[in-house]
């Protein structure tokens, strides 16, 4: 028999993650995302690859990177991949390295100090514990505001499951439903099990779609303790929610990628909103026109 010496054990590598952004004329957000990550280098948590999708930039973005940081693998899109299908890119490209985690990171979120070594030891302590993949979910504060911006979400009951609520960060994990993709760390092994972000959506709902396939595939989804960045929330003006637009405006923004387009919306709420998904599916549309005509009858009320 040979005898176990401990000291002859080799060291064990340190994981390699991918980071993947997708971009489109935010520059000083861009580099400003950029200088935060490689300010993660200095814990040696992991060894890091960057690939960015550079989505039809216009602002010199692509440029400014290669010029501050060579070593990002730029790739170029179409200028119509939006984020679900630019980060759909991104992971194709990185998948062919076969990186021990991906990173999904915005652009506009801002890594804190020590994000990344808080990200994969929570990974390590989850999937210890419960003996399967494990997403970890990054939450972010508006530094603004100091208030939770993005994260990990809870769903609704059985009447409306996708009522969704934030879940903000405590001292120790937190189990999640689904996720915002701002900052997300995904194993190789879920990728491998689920695959990547759907090509069914192109901007909004595919990183909600891949938090609920991965739960449903029995993956565990866990918010990492604590704030790891800071991102500006995003209320909603100039989206289709926002009620200052006329009810012409809401509709043609509904309809665009950025909103609910009624192809990706079908697969979106058949997949997640149980036996009533039909009304899922068409309340955001009815809602646009029935607090048109609620605003329409209001002053003659008034005058009565």
């Amino acid at each position: 028999m040979t005898e176990h010496n401990p000291g002859t054990e080799q060291p064990q590598r340190a994981p390699r993650v991918h980071v993947l952004m997708t971009v489109h004329d935010r520059k000083a957000h861009t580099l400003a995302c950029l200088e935060r990550v490689s300010a993660q280098r200095a814990d040696a948590v992991a060894e890091m690859a960057i690939v960015m999708v550079d989505d039809g930039c216009s602002d010199g973005t692509a440029s400014a990177v290669r010029e501050r940081y060579p070593a990002v693998q730029v790739v170029v899109g179409s200028g119509q991949l939006y984020w679900n299908g630019g980060m759909r890119l991104a992971f194709e490209v990185a998948r062919e390295a076969d990186p021990d985690f991906y990173l999904m990171l915005n652009d506009d979120t801002h890594l804190l100090p020590g994000a990344l070594r808080t990200l994969v030891a929570t990974h390590e302590e989850r999937t210890r514990a419960e003996g399967r993949p494990c997403i970890i979910v990054g939450s972010t504060v508006d530094p603004a505001t100091g208030r939770h911006s993005y994260g990990g979400w809870r769903r609704g009951g059985r009447l409306n499951p996708l009522q969704l609520s934030r879940i903000a960060p405590g001292p120790a994990p937190l189990p999640c439903d689904t996720l915002h993709g701002n900052c997300v760390l995904v194993p190789r092994e879920v990728v491998r099990r689920i695959g990547i972000l759907d090509e069914a959506f192109t901007h909004a709902m595919g990183d909600l779609d891949y938090g609920f396939r991965a739960v449903r595939a029995g993956c565990g989804l866990w918010i990492a303790p604590g704030y790891v960045a800071e991102c500006v929330e995003n209320v909603g003006k100039g989206l289709f929610v926002d009620t200052t637009l006329g009810a012409l405006e809401q509709w043609r923004r509904i309809l665009g990628p950025k909103g609910l387009p009624p192809s990706a919306w079908r697969v979106f709420t058949s997949r997640h909103a149980g036996l009533l998904w039909p009304l899922n599916f068409c309340w955001p549309y009815v809602k646009i026109w029935w607090n048109a005509l609620r605003r329409s009858l209001m002053p003659r009320r008034g005058r009565a």
